[in-house]
């Protein structure tokens, strides 16, 4: 069975309501899920799963510094999460907050480790976002994230 981690850093909570929202997801997929606060977590621990979806409020139009460090520290083993599903979802204190802008800046990372990204069609295309604190809205946009991460993943694994 794929592993999955999904990482965070929140202040408020809201960050972390939507990551518990992207795990559930998972679940109902049929894929193992860790959640972790970012700072419980190194890069040399997220080698050992298949795939790594990161969630950050937004400061000054991107991730938080939390994120940013561990992304930082994950230079060190360049080229161990070539193959693997990346994702990312962001929170923000107000719309157009820069939650695209701070998706983007956690997936361009994913991408230039040779990660595997999928967007969404239907709902929030590049990562759940949610303003304030999530609603209704959010939270089905994020649960509708993990159940594509999880099919994405046993795909690459060879189940159905």
């Amino acid at each position: 069975m794929p592993k999955l981690l999904i990482l965070y850093y929140s202040r408020t909570g809201n960050t972390e309501k939507l990551a518990k929202e992207v795990a559930e997801g998972v679940k109902t997929g049929g894929v193992a899920v860790t959640l972790k606060m970012i700072t419980e977590a190194t890069p040399e621990e997220a080698v050992g799963y298949d795939g790594i979806v990161m969630g950050s409020p937004v400061y000054y139009g991107s991730m938080s510094a939390e994120c940013k460090k561990f992304l930082d520290e994950s230079v060190r083993f360049h080229g161990k999460f070539k193959g693997k599903v990346g994702g990312a979802f962001a929170t923000s204190g107000n719309l157009a907050g820069g939650n695209e802008t701070t998706i983007m800046d956690i997936l361009k990372a994913w991408l230039i480790h040779g990660m595997i990204v999928v967007g969404d069609h239907q709902g929030d295309h590049y990562g759940s976002v949610s303003v304030g604190a999530p609603d209704k809205r959010a939270i089905a946009n994020a649960h509708r994230q993990g159940q594509i991460i999880a099919e994405l993943l046993k795909k690459l694994a060879g189940e159905k």
